[in-house]
């Protein structure tokens, strides 16, 4: 549980937050936490086409959307939960279980695909809700109780393989991560879906109290506000989240067990580089959006330059640690300006 310590007085200063969600997301590109990251991806894009100028033709761009798309999708939804207050360390494992589940279950059989995506949704959503009822009925702290739900899928999806996935899925299932609609692949119409679906849900009610719930939890439940079904509800979304990532990447790369490895990090370092902030109640979704496009086009780049993918944590910590640094030498100036 966050401090109680109250950032903006009563919970009378509750509707200037109102006022300032019903902007829209352009107001918050225009903040000072959020123009830098678009900024960033700017530059990185400009030298992507330099290096590669068939990166500025329709297809070379699409498809760098299409290997983004999953990474993006992921950082949403830890976005709804980190800018609650929490953190979700199980959408990585989550991932690699959905896949490696979803070709245990299709095994090559058309028939099984459609019932098997269902199946997906919903398994994600479970997760999702038990790790939201755990770290909040039973207060463990979110960090604990998601890296524990980690640690019983990762088990779970070694004790059921051996090590060695079993089954295959079907090209119904793998059409969504590798397939198109004419010229358009199939993963950035459901970016693009996912995407307007958030932000709209943020720009609801819910989304007001989301932010007011990470901002002073305490404040917010004197305001009326159900802290904990906001909560719960982050994480179903991060889950959800996290099996569309997982219906895409298993059909652009296939089973394995480590198809998720890595990607609980890779997400929130999305997250942080986009300007949320960690502790929750500041950031943008559009931004972390960005943040997740970000670290994609620094990988594209290094990648084009030769340099080893086994540098990508490597920079993944760097700029994890420096955007957290950066965001904490900004934030009394922003408490002073609220």
């Amino acid at each position: 549980m966050r401090p109680t310590q109250d950032k903006r007085g009563t919970a009378a200063d509750l509707p200037a937050l109102s006022l300032a969600e019903r902007i829209g997301p352009l107001a918050a590109v225009l903040r000072s936490r959020t123009l830098p990251i678009f900024l960033v991806l700017g530059v990185l894009l400009v030298l992507i086409a330099q290096a590669n100028p068939y990166f500025l033709e329709p297809p070379g761009f699409l498809a760098f959307v299409k290997r983004a798309a999953p990474l993006a999708i992921l950082a949403a939804g830890q976005y709804f939960v980190i800018v609650s207050g929490e953190f979700d360390l199980s959408v990585g494992a989550l991932v690699t279980a959905e896949v490696v589940i979803a070709a245990r279950l299709i095994d090559g059989d058309p028939a099984a695909t459609w019932p098997v995506l269902i199946a997906l949704l919903v398994f994600g959503a479970l997760v999702g809700l038990v790790n939201g009822l755990v770290s909040t009925l039973l207060r463990v702290p979110s960090f604990i109780a998601t890296l524990g739900m980690m640690l019983v899928l990762s088990g779970a999806v070694f004790l059921w393989t051996g090590g060695a996935p079993r089954g295959a899925l079907t090209e119904e299932f793998r059409m969504f991560g590798r397939g198109s609609l004419g010229p358009v692949p199939w993963s950035v119409l459901i970016l693009l879906v996912v995407a307007i679906a958030m932000v709209a849900l943020m720009r609801a009610d819910y989304g007001k109290t989301l932010i007011a719930t990470g901002d002073n939890d305490r404040t917010a439940a004197l305001s009326g506000v159900r802290i904990h079904r906001v909560r719960i509800i982050a994480f179903v979304v991060s889950g959800a989240s996290a099996a569309v990532c997982a219906i895409l990447l298993g059909g652009f790369a296939g089973v394995s067990a480590q198809v998720g490895q890595g990607l609980e990090f890779q997400a929130i370092t999305a997250v942080v580089l986009g300007g949320v902030v960690l502790g929750g109640g500041r950031g943008a979704l559009v931004a972390a959006l960005a943040g997740a496009f970000t670290l994609e086009a620094l990988f594209t780049l290094l990648n084009l330059h030769g340099v080893s993918g086994a540098l990508e944590y490597t920079v993944q910590g760097v700029i994890l640690i420096s955007a957290v640094a950066l965001g904490s030498l900004k934030l009394p100036a922003l408490l002073r300006r609220t």
